[in-house]
């Protein structure tokens, strides 16, 4: 390959990585800007079901007002999702990284109540994991299944 060819190649690899990381960026600006994501769970249930008087499920509803909630059918006729979001904005203190893992993010609230309300919606009650027997904390590895399951309910997935 010639010198104008590998040059240009190279060029247009750094062009491409250039515009990758600002589109990046301004999507990362344009979440800023919107507000707070949607979390979102999937209820294998009808949506009448789910918000049958327009009450939201009662771990949502101990957020009152400040929770903005959503009901939608699934894709695919597969149930029903419930979303949710803050509606005043997290500050990036709130949100970082320690304060996720100090459990004092606002958001692991509402993702907790959404894994509540699911399990009640399906299944009449709060699933939770039994206490696993590593977990009496006397070990190394007890100590951290211990801390691993304590701060599965806080941020857990969705």
């Amino acid at each position: 390959m010639n010198q104008l060819a590998r040059t240009a190649l190279v060029l247009a690899g750094a062009g491409a990585g250039a515009a990758v990381l600002r589109r990046a960026a301004s999507a990362r600006r344009r979440a800023r800007e919107d507000g707070e994501r949607w979390m979102v769970v999937t209820i294998d249930r009808a949506p009448t079901d789910v918000m049958p008087h327009g009450d939201p499920p009662s771990p949502l509803d101990e957020f009152g007002d400040a929770l903005e909630i959503t009901v939608r059918p699934a894709p695919g006729d597969r149930g029903t999702e419930l979303a949710a979001r803050l509606r005043e904005p997290t500050s990036p203190a709130s949100a970082s990284l320690p304060s996720r893992l100090a459990g004092k993010d606002p958001r692991q609230g509402v993702r907790r109540a959404l894994r509540e309300a699911k399990s009640l919606l399906e299944t009449g009650e709060v699933m939770l994991p039994d206490a696993p027997p590593t977990g009496r904390g006397d070990t190394v590895g007890g100590k951290v299944v211990g801390l691993a399951s304590r701060r599965a309910g806080g941020e857990g997935v969705l």
